[in-house]
């Protein structure tokens, strides 16, 4: 799998901010809101907030959408 550090093209990571890319990588990885939550000591809540930044700001839907967008940079 690409990284996000490395990943360029039409999807635009660097619009990301480091909290939001670590948890895209998480997402990426298979990680529940809830694994993610306790790894990076956040709220569930506040995972869920950053999903939904990391979607408005790549223009994407979903986690499945994520992961395509990382694996497949255009």
């Amino acid at each position: 799998m690409t990284n996000l550090d490395t990943a360029s093209g039409a999807t635009d990571f660097g619009a990301l901010t480091n909290r939001e890319r670590q948890v895209a990588t998480l997402v990426c990885s298979g990680a529940a809101n809830k694994v993610i939550a306790r790894e990076l000591a956040l709220t569930e809540g506040t995972v869920k907030q950053h999903a939904s930044n990391i979607y408005r700001k790549l223009r994407i839907r979903n986690r499945s959408e994520l992961i395509i967008a990382l694996r497949n940079p255009k």
